[in-house]
C-alpha cells in the first residue's frame, strides 16, 4: 500500500510521496500499451508545467491560467483511466490505478513528480 503525507498550508491537503510516486510509474511502464502510456506522460508533463506557470502568474494570471489547467487536468484523468482499463483488457494489475485513487490533488502531485522522474534520468 502507498503512504500519503499531509502538508499544511492554510488547510490539509493529501500529498503523494515521491518514492511512491516512483513504484506507481515503474509499474505504469510494464504496461503493454506504449501508445496509451505515451500520451499519459504526455498530457502528465503538460499539466505539471501549468501547475508552475498557474504558480508563477500571481493574482493577475490566476483566472485564465487556472482554466487552462483545469483543461489539461481533465484529459490527464482521462487517460489514466483509459490506460487502466487497457491494462484490465491485458490482464495486468491496475493497482498502481486504484493507488492513485480520484483525488485531483493526489493525480497532480503524481504528474508533477513524473515530470521530476523524467528529468532526472535524462540527465
Amino acid at each position: 500500500m502507498f503512504r500519503f503525507i499531509c502538508i499544511k498550508h492554510y488547510t490539509q491537503i493529501m500529498a503523494l510521496i515521491y518514492q511512491d510516486a516512483v513504484e506507481i510509474f515503474e509499474q505504469i511502464e510494464r504496461s503493454t500499451d506504449k501508445t496509451l502510456r505515451s500520451e499519459m506522460i504526455e498530457l502528465a508533463i503538460r499539466y505539471a508545467r501549468l501547475r508552475i506557470d498557474w504558480l508563477q502568474a500571481g493574482a493577475g494570471g490566476d483566472a485564465v491560467l487556472g482554466a487552462t489547467r483545469t483543461r489539461a487536468h481533465n484529459p490527464l484523468i482521462d487517460s489514466l483511466n483509459i490506460l487502466s482499463r487497457q491494462v484490465i483488457k491485458s490482464g495486468q494489475s491496475i493497482h498502481w490505478r486504484e493507488s492513485l485513487g480520484d483525488d485531483r490533488k493526489v493525480i497532480g502531485d503524481f504528474a508533477c513528480h513524473l515530470h521530476a522522474i523524467l528529468g532526472l534520468r535524462a540527465r
